[in-house]
């Protein structure tokens, strides 16, 4: 079976070997710059001042893998995570587990994210764990299943209702730029969504996220180092476009040492290098 090798490292972070800091300076600093909260640059090129750290729980939610040290950002983006939670708590569904935000001074991190840099990105996964809450020192290894079989179709024996309503309440949410998700699951959604289909634009398919989504806010107001990423059609996404991703062959994902032997250090903003610097 023909399958094509995928690297997010090079799809989103080959911007030059000229970039301000190593990843490994980036993930070495464990607490936030002081200061107002300010994204800089792009979401895959950027860093966060002020960042604040999202609570381990809260009313429908509960982070995952802290030991990361990721579950800093933007309050636009914790206040998205809290009021989402608050919403899928009201459906009646289970906590849902959030994962990596972003470090405590953005930036980028060493393997495994190419965005996640200047506080307005957060993974929130399928997965749930009904029953009683456990502490965050057992959500370190959760059991995190894929949606999708071999990047081919959906596994309907675990794709349900339930998905649909999640990622239709987190697209219609106030201060989405978009949301990624694998092409099949965008596939379903365009093939039996009806009524009102205006979320669908918000949508978006990419690379891997079979197992995760990945929300992705507006740049805040008062943030004038922000860069936004660009706008795209105005319509449902159902069209010519996921087509084309829909004849892709299966993706196939390198390892991680072959990332890190790919990975050239984005060139971030100037204005970066203080915020890394900061006691």
């Amino acid at each position: 079976m023909k399958r094509v090798v995928v690297s997010l490292i090079v799809v989103f972070l080959c911007r030059g070997a000229d970039g301000s800091a190593a990843a490994a300076d980036w993930t070495a600093v464990k607490t936030p710059s002081p200061g107002p909260p300010q994204s800089i640059g792009f979401y895959s090129a950027g860093c966060l001042q002020g960042a604040q750290a999202l609570p381990f729980d809260g009313p429908g939610y509960e982070a995952i893998r802290v030991s990361r040290n990721r579950y800093w950002g933007q309050p636009v983006t914790l206040n998205f995570i809290q009021a989402l939670s608050q919403k899928v708590h009201t459906l009646g569904q289970a906590p849902l587990y959030i994962g990596d935000i972003g470090q405590p001074r953005g930036g980028p991190s060493p393997v495994g994210h190419a965005s996640h840099q200047n506080g307005l990105d957060a993974d929130i996964w399928y997965e749930r764990q009904p029953g009683p809450r456990r502490p965050p020192a057992e959500r370190e290894n959760p059991r995190l299943r894929s949606l999708v079989i071999d990047d081919q179709a959906l596994d309907d024996s675990l794709f349900n209702g339930q998905h649909v309503a999640l990622i239709r309440t987190a697209a219609e949410m106030p201060n989405l730029d978009r949301m990624f998700v694998n092409r099949w699951i965008k596939a379903r959604l365009c093939q039996t969504v009806i009524g009102d289909r205006s979320w669908l634009r918000k949508v978006v398919p990419w690379y891997g996220h079979d197992d995760h989504f990945h929300v992705r806010l507006y740049c805040p107001p008062g943030n004038p180092q922000c860069k936004p990423q660009a706008d795209f059609p105005h319509n449902d996404g159902c069209g010519e476009a996921l087509d084309w991703w829909l004849k892709q062959p299966p993706t196939v994902f390198p390892s991680d040492e072959e990332m890190a032997k790919r990975y050239k250090p984005p060139k971030l903003p100037p204005a970066c290098q203080a915020v890394l610097n900061a006691p």
